[in-house]
């Protein structure tokens, strides 16, 4: 079976920055993070993505190299969410920049990866989300809106305290709030990056950030931008 969470994706943040000589700056405090309770209805229109090639952010195509059946050569983002990333990799100083792991996913790839997580019985929710097919109750990764990203040093992805797709309590963006450490400036500062650049961020999960999404609307209090997407011809 395919499995989550690959140990080799990525290496520690602390220790990566550690070898080089090379820390985050400092930030602010992650402000107290709160899950949504309603999500407003995403829009029924259908859109596409288009495929994310920056030369400093790395793609790395972890589901598709994880072996999960309904996984998509490429990442891909709206062209919305697409143009913030890439305003923050350009925003960050040498030689810092991005990886993003996984962006868009097709709906029968959402449900591989909920049916398998959720065989778990003790699993909390929201870390993988259900594969709705109703397009206002649209899954955020079906959306395209969604980037599942860390910062790279050098060009090595970093794992910021967990790796990617770890699903116990220290994933929670806010996780390392109470001690210092170069992991935890590394998590608000790609928190602040980010979120200043219009994305929020999905509490139980550090990498997981969306734009235009249902949650999105939810904690900006908009009207969500985006419903379903698929790769345009």
């Amino acid at each position: 079976m395919p499995y989550f969470n690959d140990p080799l994706l990525t290496e520690s943040g602390e220790q990566v920055c550690q070898r080089f000589g090379i820390f985050p700056p400092e930030t602010d405090p992650m402000p107290n993070l709160v899950e949504p309770s309603n999500f407003p209805d995403a829009p029924d229109i259908l859109g596409n993505v288009e495929k994310v090639e920056h030369p400093r952010i790395k793609t790395i195509e972890s589901y598709l190299d994880a072996g999960w059946v309904n996984a998509q050569n490429g990442t891909w983002l709206r062209p919305e969410a697409n143009a913030l990333l890439c305003k923050i990799v350009d925003s960050l100083p040498e030689p810092w920049g991005l990886c993003v792991f996984d962006a868009w996913r097709p709906l029968d790839l959402q449900a591989e990866l909920f049916n398998a997580a959720y065989k778990d019985p003790i699993l909390p929710e929201g870390f993988v989300s259900p594969a709705n097919r109703e397009p206002r109750l649209c899954p955020p990764h079906l959306s395209g809106g969604t980037v599942d990203c860390s910062f790279t040093l050098h060009g090595i992805p970093l794992g910021l305290g967990t790796g990617f797709d770890d699903f116990t309590d220290l994933a929670a963006a806010d996780a390392l709030e109470t001690k210092k450490s170069i992991d935890r400036d590394l998590r608000r500062w790609l928190y602040w990056s980010m979120t200043e650049a219009g994305f929020v961020v999905l509490n139980c999960e550090w990498w997981h950030f969306e734009y235009g999404t249902r949650r999105w609307g939810a904690i900006r209090g908009n009207d969500p931008l985006f419903g379903p997407a698929e790769i345009g011809d």
